[in-house]
């Protein structure tokens, strides 16, 4: 439990910081704080995709790599799994969480909605780096309609 409150008030200062020195509040300046963001997830989730036992990473289909996030990797980073896992067969895959950790604090009032995606930022930069890793090109997005549950959008990029 000290690892998940650790990690969390971790996140929380993180983007704090990035927006507390952000001087151009425009939308420009907070695509930038929201990259900086995105991109420490992306090498947090390299360094993670990395230290994975070897037979883990022997997967067959991008389904099984997805469900190995939703399942594994989330529980390793969130003590949780993720609550579902969507795909149209395409290349397209929608996981939900309807108690994301990071945005359960936040979920006393609706006044915070508009604040929830630069909690999420950070996540999406994980699971692209940990599919990057596992050999999976993508492209990772995040929505919120009702705090605390948030989906993430993963698009697999062909090459």
């Amino acid at each position: 439990m000290a690892d998940a409150a650790l990690f969390e008030f971790l996140h929380t200062e993180m983007v704090a910081e990035l927006w507390a020195h952000d001087s151009d509040p425009s939308p420009g300046g907070q695509k930038m704080s929201l990259s900086v963001l995105e991109g420490m997830g992306f090498r947090v989730g390299q360094a993670l995709g990395e230290r994975l036992p070897r037979e883990m990473l022997a997967f067959r289909e991008e389904l099984d790599v997805l469900k190995f996030l939703c399942k594994d990797l989330w529980v390793a980073v969130f003590q949780k799994q993720m609550d579902s896992l969507r795909t149209n067969h395409q290349g397209t895959y929608v996981l939900q969480d309807n108690s994301f950790p990071l945005l359960v604090r936040m979920a006393s009032g609706q006044q915070y909605l508009e604040e929830a995606p630069k909690f999420l930022a950070f996540t999406c930069g994980l699971l692209r780096g940990a599919l990057s890793t596992l050999g999976i090109k993508s492209l990772v997005t995040a929505s919120v309609a009702a705090l605390p549950a948030c989906k993430f959008q993963v698009v697999i990029q062909k090459s």
